[in-house]
């Protein structure tokens, strides 16, 4: 799912070609994308782009007359700006925004359709899109610290939580983590002072430096690239690659579509995390520690 990084160079890129143009015409081929009805899409027609904004993993563009559009691009949604009136790709296109210097396609790979798209009048229309986490970037650490502690769950899931923090998923809670050195299974209870401080400086580190990482890899285009993958990342996708740090292989908690990547000698003192399906498979036989573990 695109995060926090990418959301904001896509945010860019639509700013510098869609802000002050009209839009034209809304083709949708896949119905189900659209969740609302009051407005009617038909509404956006003819209306200016006055600004876009995100408001967690969404993208919001405002429109004249007080509309807002509300992208939420889920796991496979992406983004591509080509020449107006481009045809929406038959297997994944879900919709198409017209204007007269371009196009916007909403795609979305895989079986499940998840991605949505929202017309809405002002901003109490757009409230019911606010999940109130903290914008870490422009957080004190102390802003940082209370919500951390506000509830008593791993590290994980507090980084996760859109309650709690915005714009931070699965790919870039890793490398947070792995940043600070913590276990994802850590709960916020048990964190020391020290240990915020340090975890707090992670993820605006983290946030900032693959922000600019991908405004450079964009180089003023589009961008295309957008993954939850990427080869240079820490530990996240890196099951049974070394470790940057120590070149120990990364380990994985699997649940549900989702998984955790996790350094143990750099993160958790050497001990293997229990994965779900895999020590219940193994039972005595789950490895307890790294060292353990055979890697031939």
């Amino acid at each position: 799912m695109p995060e926090l990084p990418d959301i904001t160079v896509y945010i860019e890129a639509l700013d510098s070609r869609l802000v002050g143009q009209t839009l034209e015409r809304i083709r949708i081929p896949k119905p189900f994308l659209l969740r609302s009805v009051d407005p009617p899409l038909s509404a956006a027609t003819g209306k200016r782009v006055g600004g876009i904004r995100r408001m967690g993993k969404r993208i919001v563009l405002e429109l004249d007359g007080d509309l807002f559009l509300v992208i939420h691009l889920m796991i496979a949604g992406r983004l591509r700006w080509v020449p107006a009136g481009t045809k929406v790709p038959g297997k994944i296109g879900l919709a198409a925004f017209d204007f007269s210097n371009g196009t916007l396609i909403l795609t979305e790979a895989g079986t499940k359709r998840r991605a949505s798209l929202w017309l809405v009048r002002g901003e109490e229309g757009l409230e019911q899109f606010a999940r109130g986490g903290l914008e870490v970037l422009d957080a004190t650490r102390d802003e940082f610290a209370e919500r951390l502690q506000r509830e008593n769950h791993t590290l994980k899931r507090s980084l996760t939580d859109p309650r709690l923090f915005s714009g931070v998923g699965n790919a870039y809670s890793d490398e947070i983590l792995h940043r600070a050195r913590l276990s994802p299974i850590k709960h916020t209870s048990k964190l020391t002072d020290d240990e915020i401080s340090t975890l707090f400086d992670a993820t605006r580190d983290v946030l900032l430096e693959w922000t600019d990482r991908l405004r450079q890899e964009a180089k003023g285009e589009f961008p295309t690239g957008v993954t939850a993958f990427r080869e240079e990342m820490a530990v996240h996708g890196k099951f049974g690659k070394p470790c940057p740090v120590c070149g120990t292989p990364v380990q994985r908690i699997r649940y549900a579509d989702n998984e955790t990547n996790y350094c143990p000698r750099c993160q958790t003192d050497g001990r293997l995390l229990a994965d779900r399906a895999l020590s219940r498979l193994l039972r005595e036989d789950w490895p307890r520690s790294i060292d353990e573990m055979s890697w031939n």
